[in-house]
């Protein structure tokens, strides 16, 4: 079973003139509990406005989010607080989600009184050294504050928050986009070994696809605001159906410059998501583009059975 479900997930913002941005255009996928989902793309491609969605951090224009059975967008405002206790999220900049005005106890603090966890003061400070020590901190850190840490110990600092409430899903939003690559390693494998003692579910929104590879368990591939394939790690990176997916591991750096790339990277922009081409988005910069392409937008199929589901590959 699913522990979360999104259907059809529309963000559409109107702008002057009449016209709407297209953010996030049809979206469809689910995560299983224990199960970790990479959303990856080009930047602007509407993975940070997906994953801000699922927690109505934005508005969402259409669509169902379904988590443990509930209809997110349906919920009142007190029912949301209580979700929120299982669903949680992980910001991309270390240095800008966390308050220079409280301490590190009182940030990893701050959901336990929201949520009245802990039945003292004392029991949440308890609770907080428990949460510190299970990032790699040192609990006698809880008094200082966040300018007294590098980006790697923020963003530790960032996770501890997220698992104050034991949620069943956190929400990565790029983690260690803003890390350096020395450091980046440490809060991977400390979301990996989380994930193994607790069973959380991730959507882990990123760009860099060898990191995702390692992380992910499956991998969704989004282009101006839908998906255009989806399907395990090992399948995905060993066969690339989509063509944009095929040019995305093409332009990744290859540690070895002697070696030859097998396809040309992707040329060009990706068109405005206020006037979006007909038809196939990606025909405007797919070398296979036929006439077709311009009058028909292709369906989400299954590979294996050439049937519409909205929730396997797509076809090349």
């Amino acid at each position: 079973m699913s522990l979360l479900t999104v259907e059809n997930l529309q963000v559409h913002y109107p702008i002057a003139g009449g016209k709407t941005v297209r953010a996030v255009d049809g979206v469809t996928f689910s995560i299983a509990a224990g199960e970790t989902l990479g959303l990856v793309g080009e930047s602007g491609c509407g993975k940070s406005t997906t994953a801000r969605a699922l927690l109505r951090l934005v508005t969402a224009t259409n669509g169902k989010v379904t988590f443990d059975e509930r209809d997110v967008f349906s919920l009142s405002e007190s029912d949301l607080r209580t979700l929120r206790k299982r669903i949680q999220m992980v910001f991309q900049d270390p240095f800008a989600s966390l308050s220079p005005r409280l301490s590190i106890g009182q940030i990893i603090a701050e959901p336990l009184e929201i949520h009245r966890v802990g039945k003292s003061k004392k029991e949440r400070d308890t609770r907080v050294a428990e949460l510190l020590d299970s990032v790699g901190l040192n609990p006698a850190v809880a008094t200082r504050y966040p300018h007294e840490f590098s980006g790697g110990q923020r963003q530790r600092i960032g996770i501890a928050r997220a698992l104050a409430l034991d949620p069943a899903l956190i929400v990565l939003d790029e983690p260690v986009s803003a890390l350096d690559i020395s450091v980046r390693a440490q809060v991977v494998n400390l979301l990996m070994d989380l994930q193994k003692e607790r069973g959380i579910g991730y959507l882990f929104v990123g760009h860099d696809l060898s990191l995702i590879r390692h992380v992910a368990h499956r991998v969704a591939v989004m282009y101006l605001g839908r998906i255009v394939e989806i399907a395990s790690a090992e399948e995905l990176y060993k066969n690339p159906r989509h063509p944009y997916t095929r040019s995305l591991f093409a332009a990744a750096p290859i540690p070895d410059p002697s070696r030859r790339r097998e396809r040309a990277p992707l040329e060009g922009d990706p068109p405005s998501p206020v006037d979006l081409p007909t038809g196939c988005r990606f025909r405007t910069r797919c070398p296979f583009a036929q006439e077709i392409c311009a009058k028909e937008e292709p369906e989400l199929l299954s590979i294996e059975t050439e049937t519409a589901l909205p929730s396997i590959h797509r076809s090349a």
